[in-house]
This record gives C-alpha cells, sequence and structure tokens, in this order.
C-alpha cells in the first residue's frame, strides 16, 4: 500500500502530466531541463486514487483510533473501521477548505480522523448517562462511545454539499446527493477531478444530515438507538449544529472541543512553517454558540429586561458591548477551548466578518443606543438578523415599538433626565467617552482621583474615575465608580488575531502594580520580553512575524534586529520594543522613536 508522497506525486507536477498544448495555444517555452510549462497555468486536478491508497495515508491515526477504542481486530473493522470506509468513499481527496486548515488534497478525510480520534478520546474522562443504574450505564456506554465517533467524523460532512462543486474534465458536476464522490469517479471513469470553491459561503451544516445515509447504515443507527431514545438525537443535533434545549448535550461538547484543538493545532503548525496562518476564521460557528446559549440561560440576557445585555427594538437586535464579550469569554473558557478569542476587539473583528454583526458604517463597528429609562446612551452590537440569536427558540421575544438607536445629530445632546454629575477634573490627553455602558458591574477595584495621579506620571485622563448617575431619581444613591485603563493596545486590524490577544494581555498589565506586570518602558518604545508571549502560548517567531508583517516593532539601535537584551526583573531577557504609537497612554512625543503610519 502506498503512502501519502504517492499521493502528492499524482498531482500533476511531473513532466507526463502537463496536458499537451494545443496548436491554436501560443508557443510555449521549454525551461532548463527541456519541460514544456503550459502558458496560462493548467488545473492539474486531483488524481482519482484508489480507496486503499487514500486510507494508506492515514495507517498511523487509523492504528491510534483502534488503541483508543479498546477493542478486538474484529470488533474494530466491524463497529468504526467501515464507518471509516464509507466516509472515505464519500470524501476521497477532497480538502476541508480552498486556502485555510486542512487545504491539501485528503484534507477533509484527515479533519474528520483527527476530530472523531480526540472525540473519542475525551469520552474517557465523561459519564454519560449520569442518572442511570450502573446496569444500564454499562448498556449504554458502549453506544455513546460509537457515537461520539461517529459525529466527530461527520463534523464537516456538510461542506461537500455547499462550498465546493466536483467535475471531471468534460465540466460534468458530482452529484454528492446521490452517491459518494468514488462512486461517481468510478462509473464515469474519472482519472482525474477538478474543483471549483464556492465563494462567500455561511456555514450550512445542516445539509450534512442528508448525505449521512452514505456514510452511517441505517443498521448501525439501529443499533445505537436501542434500549434509548436520546443517543441518536444528540449524535444528529451535533452534526446538524443544533442546539438540543432542556438537556445538555455532552456528546456535543467533546466533538466541539476537538474541531477547535485540531484547526487550532493545523493552523498553529502551518504558522511555522509558512508563516501566514488564517487564525480565527473559524471562530464564528462558538462564538454564536456562545451568544445562543447565554440569551437562553442567562438572566442578564433576558431581552429588554432591566440592565440587560440584549435590547430588542424597531430598528433591530442589539447586545451592549463589550461587557456581553467578557461573559462570551467565560462561558468558552469553561468549555476548554482552545484557540478562543479572550480581547472583545477581536471577537468584533470575527463576527463582523462573518456577517453576524451589521457595523454601522466602514469605519465603526458599534452603535449607540438608549433603551428606556436610560439616561444616556451605551455602546453596542446590531445583529444581522435576530434569527441568529433566537433560533431554536420555541417562543422568540417581541420587539419594543420604539426604535434604539440614537441618531448621529444627537451625539452632542443631552438626554432628558435630571442633571448630569460634575465633570471630572480637567487633564489633558485622550479622554475616554463616559456614557458608554449601563452602570453593570465591573470586575476592577474602583480608584480614587487622586491615587490615581499620584501612582504613575505617565498615565493620563483615561485612568480618571467616572461617576455614573444613581437610576432612581427619588432615592439618593452613591455613584458607582468605574475605573478606565490608563494603557490599552491600539493595532491594526490586521494583525494576527492570536497575536492581538496576548499582546493586549501584556499591555494590560501596565494598569498592574508589582510582579504582574509584562513590560516595561525604554527610550524607544515598549519592552516586552518574548518569554511573555510564550507564557500565553504564542511562538516568539509568530509573534515576531506578524508584528513586523503590520510595522509595529522598533529595531534596536545601529541594527536591523527586531530583538535585544535587557535587564528586566532582575534578569537578563530577550525581547522586542513595540512603537508607543500603538499603545493609548503612552506618549510618542516622550519616546526616541519616529512617527509611523497607522492602519
Amino acid at each position: 500500500m502506498r503512502g501519502f508522497g504517492h499521493i502528492l506525486g499524482g498531482l500533476g507536477l511531473q513532466r507526463s502530466s502537463v496536458p499537451p498544448v494545443a496548436d491554436s495555444d501560443p508557443p510555449s517555452s521549454p525551461d532548463k531541463r527541456g519541460n514544456a510549462l503550459a502558458y496560462p497555468p493548467v488545473d492539474p486536478g486531483i488524481p482519482a486514487l484508489p480507496i486503499e491508497e487514500v486510507l494508506g495515508a492515514h495507517q498511523d491515526l487509523i492504528d491510534r483510533i483502534k488503541v483508543c477504542y479498546g477493542v478486538d481486530r474484529q470488533t474494530f473493522e466491524h463497529e468504526l473501521l467501515s464507518l471509516i470506509r464509507r466516509y472515505a468513499e464519500f470524501v476521497h481527496l477532497l480538502p476541508a477548505t480552498p486556502d485555510n486548515y486542512f487545504n491539501a488534497p485528503g484534507g477533509l478525510l484527515r479533519m474528520g480522523l483527527e476530530v472523531a480520534f480526540f472525540s473519542l478520546q475525551g469520552t474517557d474522562g465523561h459519564i454519560f448517562s449520569g442518572r442511570s443504574t450502573i446496569t444500564t450505564r454499562r448498556h449504554l456506554e458502549p453506544r455513546w462511545r460509537h457515537a461520539t465517533f461517529i459525529a466527530g467524523l461527520c463534523c464537516e460532512i456538510h461542506r461537500t454539499l455547499c462550498h465546493v462543486i466536483v467535475t471531471n474534465e468534460n465540466g460534468d458536476e458530482w452529484q454528492p446527493y446521490l452517491l459518494p464522490l468514488s462512486s461517481w469517479l468510478t462509473r464515469h471513469h474519472v482519472a482525474r477531478f477538478f474543483l471549483k470553491w464556492l465563494p462567500n459561503v455561511h456555514e450550512s451544516r445542516t445539509l450534512g444530515i442528508f448525505v449521512l445515509p452514505h456514510v452511517i447504515p441505517a443498521e448501525v443507527l439501529q443499533h445505537l438507538a436501542t434500549g434509548n431514545s436520546i443517543i441518536v438525537p444528540h449524535m444528529m443535533a451535533s452534526i446538524s449544529g443544533m442546539p438540543v434545549y432542556r438537556e445538555h448535550n455532552i456528546l456535543d461538547d467533546l466533538v466541539r472541543r476537538s474541531v477547535a484543538l485540531v484547526i487550532d493545532r493545523y493552523l498553529r503548525a502551518s504558522a511555522d512553517r509558512y508563516g501566514k496562518p488564517q487564525l480565527g476564521s473559524h471562530l464564528e460557528r462558538y462564538l454564536v454558540d456562545a451568544l445562543r446559549r447565554l440569551v437562553s440561560s442567562n438572566s442578564a440576557w433576558n431581552p429588554n429586561a432591566e440592565k440587560s445585555r440584549v435590547w430588542f427594538g424597531a430598528d433591530g437586535l442589539f447586545i451592549v458591548w463589550p461587557n456581553a464579550a467578557t461573559e462570551i469569554r467565560k462561558l468558552l473558557e469553561s468549555d476548554q477551548l482552545p484557540g478562543i478569542p479572550k480581547a472583545p476587539e477581536t471577537m468584533l473583528e470575527i463576527l463582523v466578518a462573518a456577517g453576524v454583526f451589521e457595523p454601522q458604517d466602514s469605519s465603526l463597528a458599534t452603535w449607540q443606543i438608549v433603551p428606556p429609562e436610560s439616561k444616556t446612551a451605551i455602546e453596542a452590537v446590531k445583529l444581522s438578523s435576530p434569527a441568529i440569536l433566537f433560533a431554536g427558540i420555541d417562543s422568540a421575544p417581541k420587539p419594543l415599538s420604539i426604535a434604539l438607536v440614537r441618531a448621529p445629530t444627537d451625539s452632542s445632546t443631552p438626554l432628558p433626565g435630571p442633571p448630569a454629575p460634575a465633570a471630572p477634573p480637567a487633564t489633558t490627553g485622550k479622554r475616554f467617552p463616559v456614557a458608554q455602558q449601563l452602570p453593570l458591574p465591573i470586575e476592577t477595584e474602583p480608584v480614587a482621583v487622586d491615587q490615581v495621579a499620584s501612582a504613575s506620571p505617565a498615565r493620563t485622563a483615561e485612568d480618571v474615575v467616572v461617576p455614573i448617575p444613581a437610576p432612581n431619581d427619588s432615592v439618593p444613591a452613591k455613584p458607582a465608580l468605574v475605573v478606565m485603563p490608563a494603557f490599552k493596545l491600539e493595532a491594526p486590524m490586521r494583525l494576527n488575531p492570536a497575536v492581538r490577544d496576548a499582546l493586549a494581555q501584556i499591555v494590560d498589565t501596565l494598569n498592574r502594580d508589582g510582579s504582574d506586570v509584562a513590560a516595561c518602558t525604554v527610550a524607544s518604545g515598549l519592552f516586552i520580553p518574548l518569554a511573555e508571549f510564550e507564557r500565553r502560548k504564542i511562538e516568539p517567531s509568530l509573534a515576531l512575524r506578524a508584528l513586523t508583517e503590520v510595522k509595529m516593532l522598533v529595531q534596536a539601535a545601529g541594527t536591523k534586529s527586531q530583538t535585544l537584551a535587557r535587564d528586566f526583573g532582575g534578569e537578563q531577557k530577550v525581547g522586542l520594543v513595540l512603537s508607543p504609537h500603538f499603545v493609548a497612554g503612552l506618549e510618542a512625543d516622550n519616546f526616541d522613536v519616529p512617527d509611523i503610519g497607522r492602519d
């Protein structure tokens, strides 16, 4: 059985695989070895290999799956290997994506096998039927493991229906609803097939249900459903991306975590090898799922309730931002999903790019809304459709009869109500907008103005404590205190999201004291030890490459190096110097660094 090198060798890179140039084509120029180069370039296609060779490239992973499943060879071949073969026959050598993760021939098969393996591995630490008797659990646990493996294997099968069109050299298309790809290749005597990727396609995971009969025999479904009525529904819900309300879908938790792990590992490995990963593009599904879970389970997310995160008006559905981002992050961290962004700016960028959030214009992603009974406008994001948040909810809430968006022309006009409290002492520097959020709890401890002024001379008016008026006019109340950070990262939008998250955390440590501070100022900017990126699971080489691409670094004086060694915390450490232009709270005029353009 030939390995994966044979597959890559069959992608049309040999001399014999280049099609001859027709007489009507312009003459080609031979290279130094005498090979004819066709112009314009010809798509070599993907070879229609026998299924044994397709599977042979993944034999090492299949062997690991067998060990993890923990059964004899005959049982493994009957229960899992037959499913792996049927899945391989359906997807053959299709890539998972055109230019992102698992984009090589065979990528969709490899991704399915890796997710299935890690999902199966995760079942060892979970009890699925916790309320059942020991006898019932002994009966159902093997079926839960079997179903979890299937859900992981087929988690991306919907891509064959809505992301790509497969044709032969004559332009005849494969019809995936009717038969597996390998059967179509054999029936039509196709030697090579070609791909046409559809642009701007959104996730349609529910379509995967329609091709499952090509992978999962009816006998397997009947076996899984024997003695219970929940395993098959939970498996189908996971494959289709639909929530199971009123029940916790542990199976889907394992699959979702495994998908995030597999993609994150692939992208990080690709970053080390090729330097331009597209981190973050797969996170939309997890962020949307977190929004739906919060609105269905968290009382603070009840639409149109007092101090709610969610407001549904005549002009659309809005979520208070960035307050909501903190709860999204905590929920996803509790799921132990790798690669999840921590910065609200990164979440916002991903969801705007995916079309989940509707920006106000090309330069402003957030909106200013005025909920009922509110004395000030607050910052929020607008969903492109209320169905995104309320999908699957039996009774969707009714919108308010009033519009929530505050007209831009009224931004300087105060809202009706009691007189505003006295403004904080006049200071210099960049000012932070006061009325952006409802008076919601902030985790940071309040700090008095005089304490801020004496803490560090480099801090600006952004660290001033802003009093928020009491919501009830008749009952005097002590104003709540909100601390605005003195130092904040202001990075270009095109900075690698993973590096942006780590860098934002490092810059934020400047707002603390003691050993928590992860950077220090030098003559030319902000010195950050490379070890601080490693602590946040970012390879220093990736951080250097990403920051260099967006021109955020200051070179060491007299050299072309992007790193330097200096004393930090009593130790000599190697680090980089971030330009002060990208840190709000640092005055660039106080540093010996040339003015640079900002994105």
